[in-house]
């Protein structure tokens, strides 16, 4: 696979490759194109790699001996990034290099299936970041990203969206959708706006006050 990029430095979305289950050559294609950085977290490089994507930061804890510097040599020029705390996920260290370097929107890909502790952990972590990056996660399945208080959007009648609550959000409203809401609440456990879908073509607009809520676009296929 060729490399990326014919890109405005910082403008568009960087690409963090994680660990989890592989998407599409497609998709992984399409985000590549207009990808200014590429991302790898050190366990997924040897998988990357087989697929003859340039890659160009490499980054994790390194453990399990792990060698970076063998990729060096297969991949040069290649930023290594040794981040060896355990307090945050690599997937997080990934955000927090990318804010560091100044860069404001990050795309993940394989950062779902697999272990469901790790999707889990990939899809509601996302909050941590509303103010400093904007961060969207595919699969072949769905697009997952943290929608701000007011939101708006074309659809086609009939796409599915969900919305998932991080916790709790209150005076969720929207329009355009088949199961509309008005002023009410979702709580992740309790109640959640899974599986709604458009009504017609056209805008759907989403306003809420409090908590953190996530847009799942979806796709059965």
């Amino acid at each position: 696979m060729s490399s990326h990029h014919f890109v405005r430095e910082n403008q568009e979305p960087a690409l963090i490759i994680a660990n989890g289950e592989a998407c599409s050559m497609d998709l992984l294609q399409q985000l590549l194109e207009w990808a200014p950085l590429v991302v790898v977290l050190d366990t997924a490089m040897s998988r990357v790699m087989e697929l003859g994507i340039k890659v160009d930061v490499l980054l994790g804890d390194f453990d399990r001996d792990f060698d970076p510097e063998y990729y060096r040599s297969l991949q040069y020029p290649l930023e290594i990034v040794h981040t060896p705390d355990q307090v945050h996920t690599d997937l997080d260290k990934a955000y927090l290099y990318l804010i560091e370097r100044g860069i404001k929107a990050a795309n993940v890909v394989w950062g779902t299936g697999r272990r469901a502790d790790h999707s889990i952990t990939n899809m509601t972590n996302l909050v941590r970041y509303r103010e400093q990056l904007k961060i969207v996660l595919y699969d072949d399945y769905s697009k997952i990203f943290l929608l701000p208080r007011q939101f708006e959007k074309w659809y086609p009648k009939d796409y599915k969206l969900s919305l998932i609550p991080v916790g709790a959000v209150q005076h969720i409203t929207t329009r355009n959708l088949a199961y509309p809401l008005t002023n009410e609440s979702l709580t992740i456990g309790y109640r959640s706006g899974s599986s709604n879908h458009v009504s017609e073509d056209g805008f759907v607009q989403i306003s809420y006050k409090e908590g953190d809520l996530l847009m799942m676009e979806c796709k059965d296929n």
